[in-house]
């Protein structure tokens, strides 16, 4: 699901007071149209790190989203899956239902006489006999029937209740997919806000910060050595995901976007390996929690890297301390360092369990 795309216009009436109120310019407003002051260093590592901040809340918040809007989708195809064993159950009951209603009829026809009295009015003993043996038959299709209907209207009192605490759950995940949605488009909004009231050299400056702390991470991560210990080479399945995912460098990034055209970062990630034929969950928290996690120094290209304490982001490993990753809403699919973020740990979509 995609997000709306957001206005500016109204942005621009309010751009002196949030911009004063996130210390992204300095000085005095000289007047009412006066372009504000151009921020310092300083001023804008102070407005990098609360759009960082709100990204990666909203990234969490993407998680949650995308965590409940596949448990709706499951629980929807549970609900139409027991419709249909409830519309059958229906059949049985009515089928059940006439035979009953027939065998009550074919003895009601044979006069319900006493087996004696039958014995008494039947010249032919064996005649009798006969009679009797398919009155026992008749008796055991009735009793069979009966017994038949009551365990269909057991099952149908059981599909019912079912479908109540189904539907009862999915509402409870829609309402948790719709305050996420809305806690997601805040955060955006709010970030696009801030960086909408900077100016273009501004903006080229914010982005070079960003790139410049990445590029220290990265540094940091390297300088470790940790690179000469990491020697794996990709599957064949990781090929196939790393050569999906590298074909998609340059489409943007979109919170809930799971491709063709545009991605958030467990999108490229499920995909890319949905199609090397290894389906793995749809949340990078999902994610690191099912898929085997394996040691840095064991990581070979087309494994997962999971970003943050909280696992909010995710990454595929390229090889060469290099990852491919859909990073944030305003961005594309690029490729970055593997030690740019804080690494959670690392999981293998294609390892044997």
């Amino acid at each position: 699901m995609e997000r709306r795309n957001v206005g500016r216009g109204a942005a621009v009436v309010c751009a002196a007071v949030v911009l004063c109120a996130t210390g992204a310019l300095a000085g005095p407003v000289p007047a009412a149209y006066a372009d504000p002051a151009p921020a310092s260093t300083r001023d804008l590592e102070e407005v990098r790190k609360k759009i960082d901040g709100l990204y990666r809340r909203a990234e969490r918040a993407t998680d949650a989203y995308n965590a409940a809007k596949e448990q709706v989708e499951r629980q929807q195809k549970g609900i139409v899956k027991l419709a249909k064993n409830i519309v059958s159950t229906q059949h049985k009951r009515k089928e059940s239902q006439r035979r009953a209603g027939s065998l009550a009829s074919a003895q009601y026809r044979g006069g319900g006489l006493p087996a004696e009295a039958k014995l008494m009015l039947d010249k032919d003993p064996e005649g009798f006999l006969d009679h009797a043996t398919l009155a026992r038959k008749g008796q055991h299709a009735v009793r069979g029937v009966l017994g038949q209907l009551a365990r269909t209207e057991n099952d149908l009192q059981d599909y019912a209740e079912d479908a109540t605490k189904r539907w009862e759950k999915l509402e409870k995940e829609r309402k948790k997919k719709a305050a996420a949605k809305k806690d997601i488009e805040q955060k955006i909004d709010a970030a696009e806000r801030i960086e909408s009231r900077l100016k273009a050299a501004e903006k080229a400056r914010l982005k070079k910060l960003e790139e410049d702390r990445a590029r220290q991470a990265q540094t940091k991560w390297l300088d470790s050595g940790i690179l000469a210990d990491i020697g794996g080479t990709a599957s064949a399945a990781g090929k196939k995901a790393i050569s999906y995912a590298t074909e998609q460098i340059g489409k943007d990034y979109v919170w809930g976007a799971e491709g063709p055209d545009t991605f958030d970062c467990s999108g490229l990630t499920m995909r890319a390996w949905e199609s090397a034929g290894h389906p793995i969950p749809r949340t990078s928290q999902e994610q690191w929690r099912q898929l085997p996690h394996i040691g840095i120094e064991d990581m070979r290209p087309g494994d997962l890297i999971i970003y943050h304490e909280d696992a909010s982001h995710v990454g595929m490993y390229l090889g060469d301390g290099a990852i491919v990753h859909a990073p944030r809403p305003g961005r594309q699919v690029t490729l970055a360092g593997a030690g740019s973020m804080r690494i959670l740990g690392v999981v293998r979509p294609d390892a044997k369990r």
